[in-house]
């Protein structure tokens, strides 16, 4: 299985990480103010570098505050009373989306033949 650069990084600077969420700099480090769930390493000159486990805990944050239109409250206490069922219920609906797209492109391959 091939990896990509992003797969191989150890640490993203905090504009990477914006980029993959489409979100301004700014937003992630309100965001880590407001979930102690997100704690990057400062290198010097306050450089953020966030890993992998980083990127993961911004990508639910984003679902329930974005995509799902819940409070920063109450995502703070989604990630903090049932962060285990959070992640799985994210990942179902990550696959489900993904499988949908496969059947969408599918069907439109299927319409074109007919």
């Amino acid at each position: 299985m091939l990896h990509t650069e992003k797969e191989l990084k150890i640490y993203y600077s905090v504009k990477e990480v914006a980029d993959m969420f489409g979100v301004k700099p700014s937003l992630l480090r309100f965001w880590e103010k407001e979930f102690p769930q997100i704690a990057p390493k400062i290198a010097g000159r306050g450089i953020r570098q966030y890993r992998k486990e980083d990127v993961e805990t911004v990508k639910l944050i984003y679902h329930l505050v974005k995509e799902k239109g819940m409070t920063l409250q109450g995502a703070r206490q989604k990630l903090k009373d049932n962060r285990e069922s959070t992640i799985r219920n994210y990942e179902i609906i990550t696959r489900l989306k993904s499988i949908r797209e496969e059947l969408m492109a599918m069907k439109l391959e299927l319409d074109g033949r007919g």
